[in-house]
């Protein structure tokens, strides 16, 4: 926890999402866990604002397929959590013998931890999610949500009436007070989002989510139940105007484009800001190495890379290779990705352990058939290809495609293509 002028502060992290929009990057692990800018995980984010903010006491919900999150995060040394009292509890399902069960919702997974809320007896709790990117000091944003005298604080930021429908949208007053807020709205009033941040005086987050508990027909989840229920009722609803960089990575596209830019000159997120530290778990790997006649331009290339042919404009995670004649282009290639000589690689990502063999061309740039099976979420000229597969010499992907994961050469026996749009061999997500 932290102690300052309004008392302790405690974090609760919702990291247990499926985030079935990551399509294939989400079929083994937490969204969470998703690996992102060559070198960290998505949550590694919102723990490093905690830590960056002084809140030492952190609870991390997680359900669905945990084991990266855990094996990632463990004690949480690398973010100083390592501690003996307070320091980050991984919160999992339970079975006992009062109400526990799966989580149903957002709202439910902190409701089934409300035992581990009181057991530090804090002033007020952030409610964070764990799988956006960005960098947020909590400290100023509790500071506003005590001169309010708030009951609930929601950290928002404007975005555009396009996207608008996206997200849960906040109508105030001229003084911040929430008067309206509807999640997701097919018709939206305005343009100031959620960020899903919360923070709440510690007693009215236990009455409301009680309160939710109880509520027929309710779906236990903040955006559709609790916070527009309170504004409704008149509490003391704020809302907090963020002006920073902050990305909902939950879709391919923007998973991608997020990835993308970090590249430019003067990145919308600085990773190398020694004020402001995003920590992660990283693997001892020796440095990157660039070979003689390789060709590397705007991309950020991970401890362990070798590359010996030409990188454009591309994130590569720890142990990728990039073999002699073989190009890499506006693509995201997850650790241990092999590009044998002679292949390309074009706007794809590549899940961990991929191998690409020789001859092979992966993803296009200028077919945009949209994807038979994920017409909604793989529609941008995109090609994802999952973990652990392996792909034969010679075969030619287009833009557009997902192919499954822990595949190997024979089992694209007698194929010479896979053309644009299309799906091979993935279970459905």
């Amino acid at each position: 926890m932290s102690i300052g002028p309004g008392g302790s502060t405690l974090a609760v992290i919702l990291a247990g999402g499926q985030g079935t929009r990551l399509n294939i990057l989400s079929v083994k692990r937490a969204k969470p866990a998703v690996p992102f800018a060559g070198k960290y995980r998505i949550i590694d984010f919102a723990l490093s604002n905690c830590v960056n903010s002084g809140i030492y006491t952190v609870g991390v919900v997680t359900q669905y397929r945990p084991r990266s999150l855990n094996d990632h995060i463990q004690r949480g040394q690398p973010w100083d959590l390592d501690r003996m009292y307070g320091g980050v509890h991984l919160l999992q399902p339970y079975q006992g013998r009062g109400d526990s069960d799966w989580y149903r919702g957002t709202a439910d997974a902190a409701y089934q931890n409300l035992d581990f809320i009181e057991h530090y007896r804090p002033d007020n709790v952030l409610i964070l999610a764990g799988d956006h990117i960005y960098k947020m000091n909590y400290a100023a944003m509790l500071a506003y949500h005590l001169e309010k005298q708030a009951d609930v604080t929601i950290s928002a930021i404007r975005v555009r009436l396009s996207e608008a429908g996206r997200f849960g949208i906040l109508t105030t007053t001229g003084s911040g007070r929430v008067i309206h807020f509807e999640e997701k709205p097919k018709q939206p009033r305005g343009t100031l989002a959620s960020m899903g941040v919360y923070c709440f005086r510690a007693g009215v987050l236990r009455d409301r989510l009680r309160l939710d508990a109880t509520a027929p027909g309710s779906s236990r989840d903040f955006g559709k139940d609790v916070l527009p229920r309170m504004v409704t009722e008149g509490l003391n609803v704020y809302a907090y105007q963020f002006d920073g960089y902050w990305m909902d990575v939950g879709t391919v596209q923007a998973y991608w484009e997020a990835n993308m830019q970090l590249l430019v000159h003067a990145p919308p997120l600085d990773l190398y800001d020694r004020d402001w530290v995003i920590h992660t778990r990283s693997e001892e790997r020796p440095p990157a190495k660039i070979q003689a006649g390789a060709v590397v331009k705007r991309s950020l290339i991970g401890h362990g890379c070798v590359i010996e042919g030409t990188v454009d404009s591309s994130v590569l995670s720890p142990g990728v290779y990039v073999g002699p004649g073989s190009l890499v282009r506006d693509s995201v290639l997850l650790t241990d990705t092999r590009v044998q000589p002679g292949a390309t690689v074009v706007r794809s990502i590549t899940d961990k352990e991929v191998v690409i063999a020789g001859g092979c061309r992966v993803g296009s740039d200028t077919d945009l058939t949209v994807n038979e099976t994920f017409p909604d979420s793989i529609n941008t000229g995109l090609t994802l290809v999952g973990k652990n597969t392996r792909l034969p010499p010679g075969l030619l992907i287009g833009g557009n495609c997902v192919i499954g994961s822990d595949l190997v050469e024979s089992d694209f026996a007698g194929l010479r293509s896979i053309p644009s749009g299309k799906t091979f061999r993935v279970q459905p997500v």
